[in-house]
């Protein structure tokens, strides 16, 4: 039986090959943020018969960690930073400015992987904008890049100001990202629909940078919070957080720190590149100083801060523009704040204005030069930049919840670290729940079991407390009561709704019943499988 052997970092030698390519592209990958902006833009030339794309990692980065799992997931293996750096290429492409770039032997283009040139990194005793001054371009007096591709024409000013050798290398190309984003608009309710967003609700867009200025570095509790405070069925909550944060304390961990918050309705996005559809599909933005929280500015998508630490952009940047322009979000009061941001968008076009000066043109404008570099002829045909496909993701219900039941209105609150609102009632699913939460029930949602019957009489039995039990049952659900009434119903929108009505109501059980959430109105036709004038028989 053959060895299982890795696949080698770079091509086998010519005379081995089965494409006779004519050009060899180095792709120098930082870290996972740089590899997701990078296989964006990878995607104008790896097309090409012509050209072979070779990946390597300078090790530079503090979250290097992660990179070659990410890419080896993709079928990328990575060439040893040595042997890289050994080796003649025909063309070398960057979304970062880490670690011992001059010793490529390349002609190198540097891209920015996020919304341009915004934050400061400490280098030395000084603080210098990452990717637009001296420390990051310069090695012995001379500049490294070939090519420093800039999103706008301010870019430019400031590298001038910061490092004015680098000004006759600037290169204004646009962002790559920022035209995708926008190219994809007409696929927004693609997206929402994805994302779990249904009839009448609004989908909440948090999202995070990395480090300890940022939102959840300043308060990790937060996406948690916020969804314990919404109303379940007008908000849909999304957390989008940086890599990085991942990476500086291992996603294990992060996902414990976020079970509360999934627990209460927050939809983590488990993958690097989902929050693009997210914030295509949000009707507004929780952010602080992350390119995301730009990026939705630029869609049009209201943003509220939760926090602005203008200290650590540059003042002269775009992101500290917004920093300055965007309203804060206040403790308290959420909805209300979500809702008048939604109908009173602040006004921001002066901000977002300096995220590209020459909007949709990214594609062509790097096409050309890399064309250009690789002294190839451009393909009649070129690749443009795609729409994000859409997220596929499985999203779970909200373990516990509060419900209100009030002349035909139905409210659902997270129940987790809550107290009951008035008049309401307890509905917890049977997804690994808080037993205390458990024991207090007064309705029990289960997945679908082989005997749904038996299910219902047992979940009854062991809980004298719970009025209602319901399941799924093929294409309908089914519901018992304690007095050993059996209800079929089906519906297409929120079945899980149901038995709090069933709970709610006295009396005999109509027919059909009518209810509202979040001012959609919605209707039920109940079946009787069995009245309530015998006791459940014993499982």
């Amino acid at each position: 039986m053959p060895l299982s052997m890795p696949s080698p970092p770079i091509p086998v030698p010519p005379r081995w090959r089965t494409v006779s390519t004519e050009r060899t592209l180095l792709a120098v990958v930082h870290n996972v943020t740089a590899a997701t902006r990078l296989l964006d833009v990878l995607a104008l030339f790896a097309v090409d018969p012509r050209i072979q794309t070779v990946f390597t990692c300078p090790g530079s980065s503090a979250f290097t960690r992660g990179t070659e799992e990410f890419l080896s997931a993709r079928g990328i293996p990575l060439l040893p930073w040595p042997e890289a750096v050994r080796t003649e290429f025909d063309w070398a492409l960057a979304a970062s400015c880490g670690g011992d770039l001059h010793e490529l032997r390349a002609p190198l283009t540097v891209i920015p992987h996020g919304m341009g040139y915004n934050k400061f990194l400490d280098h030395g005793n000084r603080k210098a904008v990452f990717g637009l001054s001296e420390p990051w371009l310069m090695h012995r007096g001379e500049v490294v890049p070939a090519h420093i591709v800039l999103s706008h024409q301010e870019q430019l000013d400031r590298l001038g100001r910061d490092c004015p050798p680098a000004v006759d290398r600037a290169v204004v190309a646009g962002d790559p990202c920022l035209d995708r984003l926008r190219a994809s608009r007409p696929l927004r309710e693609t997206y929402r629909q994805k994302l779990g967003v249904r009839r009448g609700q609004k989908l909440v867009l948090l999202s995070s940078t990395w480090g300890p200025e940022s939102l959840y570095g300043h308060a990790p509790d937060l996406p948690a919070e916020i969804a314990r405070e919404l109303p379940l069925d007008e908000f849909r909550v999304v957390l989008a957080l940086h890599p990085n944060i991942g990476q500086g304390h291992f996603p294990w961990q992060v996902r414990r720190w976020l079970e509360d918050g999934r627990r209460s309705g927050v939809l983590v996005l488990p993958q690097e590149q989902l929050w693009q559809p997210a914030a295509v599909a949000a009707d507004v933005t929780i952010g602080d100083q992350g390119s995301v929280t730009f990026y939705s500015a630029c869609l049009g998508t209201p943003v509220l801060l939760a926090t602005a630490p203008r200290e650590t952009v540059d003042p002269a940047s775009p992101i500290a523009a917004l920093l300055r322009s965007a309203p804060e979000l206040k403790p308290g009061h959420l909805a209300d704040q979500l809702t008048e941001a939604i109908a009173h968008p602040p006004a921001l076009d002066a901000v977002i204005e300096l995220a590209t000066s020459v909007p949709g043109e990214f594609a062509a404008r790097l096409t050309e030069l890399g064309y250009r570099t690789l002294d190839l002829s451009r393909p009649e045909r070129p690749p443009a930049l795609v729409t994000f496909a859409p997220p596929r993701i499985r999203t779970a219900a909200v373990g516990a919840q509060w419900v209100s039941v009030f002349d035909g209105q139905v409210v659902r609150h997270a129940a987790n670290g809550t107290s009951a609102p008035p008049r309401a009632h307890l509905v917890v699913t049977t997804d690994a729940p808080d037993p205390r939460l458990l024991e207090r029930a007064g309705v029990v949602l289960g997945d679908q079991v082989p005997d749904p019957v038996r299910w219902i009489v047992a979940t009854l039995t062991t809980l004298p407390g719970c009025s209602w039990a319901a399941c799924p049952d093929g294409t309908s659900w089914l519901a018992g009561a304690h007095d050993g009434r059996l209800v079929r119903f089906a519906t297409p929108e929120l079945p899980e709704a149901v038995p709090s009505l069933l709970h709610s109501h006295h009396g005999e059980l109509p027919a059909e019943l009518r209810f509202t959430v979040a001012g959609v109105q919605h209707e039920v036709r109940l079946s009787v499988v069995k009245d309530g004038t015998a006791p459940p028989a014993t499982p």
